[in-house]
């Protein structure tokens, strides 16, 4: 099996392909659309900017390329960080901004579900994770390390697989058949992140 990491400029590719590396799997970083052919599964990560990592998508011809192997071919893609939140199909962040539209969600500021703690959301968390294969040999509210200032709202409730609470409650993991988010990032989250990537990389329906 082969692990595709999209390099569209706006994350530490490099940590995540380290990690990945480590827990046995071959994988490539994707520095230009036509090379996630051959992934059998794909890595979106992010930090920064929802506005310019759409900006940067659809200018280097990723948004195509993502369309045609996640929603047709449906090869098994993993958004994290900022990378969940360009699944949906909007952010408000700096002005209103269209996603990837692969799950029905938009992301907002902490600060409009109603957070009133330090923002951005920075450090570990415990996580409430549903009992599914996707946290096997994971420990219920076990901590997992997050950065952001932005989160998921009107999102379908059967997509919500994790949560955590910073004041509010905040949602984690997402999943769509083929589709997954997190908004933590597990390459930074020690044991149980590592465990987390294993699973998504070993299983295709969780």
């Amino acid at each position: 099996m082969s692990v595709g990491i999209v390099n569209y400029r706006m994350g530490n590719v490099f940590s995540i392909k380290q990690t990945v590396e480590k827990l046995g799997y071959e994988t490539f970083i994707a520095n230009y659309p036509d090379t996630l052919n051959k992934a059998d599964k794909i890595i979106l990560p992010g930090v920064g900017s929802f506005k310019k990592a759409m900006e940067n998508l659809n200018e280097g011809g990723w948004t195509n390329v993502l369309n045609k192997l996640v929603k047709m071919d449906e090869i098994p893609l993993l958004g994290i960080c900022l990378g969940m939140h360009l699944l949906g199909q909007s952010s408000n962040e700096v002005s209103l901004t269209k996603g990837l539209s692969f799950v029905n969600g938009h992301v907002v500021n902490l600060n409009q579900l109603g957070c009133k703690l330090r923002i951005p959301h920075v450090g570990w968390n415990d996580v409430k994770m549903k009992k599914k294969p996707l946290f096997d040999k994971i420990a219920q509210n076990s901590d997992f390390y997050f950065v952001h200032s932005y989160a998921f709202k009107h999102i379908d409730k059967e997509l919500i697989f994790a949560t955590t609470s910073y004041d509010i409650e905040i949602i984690a993991v997402i999943k769509s058949k083929n589709i997954f988010g997190m908004q933590f990032h597990p390459e930074k989250s020690s044991l149980p992140g590592k465990q987390l990537l294993k699973n998504f990389l070993r299983i295709m329906e969780c």
